[in-house]
């Protein structure tokens, strides 16, 4: 499973929510876990101080990273992605949520998210599903 930055602030942030309560189920059962690395930046860069920056990646450490076989075929299918979403005419909010939808297409991978974007992106991309 492929884990967004959304879903990792919801567990951070300890709301009680079904992202949330997922995130902690899945790290308590060891359940495979990959991180792209646009994921774990959107994470770390929003540290509210350099205490909390180095918690939060002794934390996110642990997630084994989530290689492409191809960074820059992966970037071209990002880029296609977010295109082809324009042309039906949703604008996803941030690029990156493009990015991390196709590593989690490349991977075959669900997504959890807590992003609304996702579910739009899915209206474009058939092979993007959620965990």
């Amino acid at each position: 499973m492929i884990i967004d930055s959304s879903a990792w602030i919801e567990f951070l942030r300890s709301t009680g929510s079904a992202v949330d309560l997922r995130v902690r189920r899945a790290l308590r059962r060891r359940e495979p876990l990959r991180m792209p690395d646009v994921v774990y930046q959107e994470v770390l860069q929003g540290a509210a101080s350099a205490t909390h920056f180095i918690r939060m990646q002794q934390h996110l450490d642990q997630v084994p990273a989530f290689v492409p076989d191809d960074s820059r075929e992966l970037a071209r299918q990002a880029a296609l992605l977010y295109a082809r979403c324009r042309w039906q005419g949703i604008t996803p909010r941030s690029s990156n949520d493009c990015l991390i939808a196709s590593c989690a297409v490349e991977a075959n991978e669900p997504l959890l998210h807590s992003d609304r974007d996702f579910e739009l992106i899915a209206r474009v991309e058939p092979n993007l599903r959620f965990a």
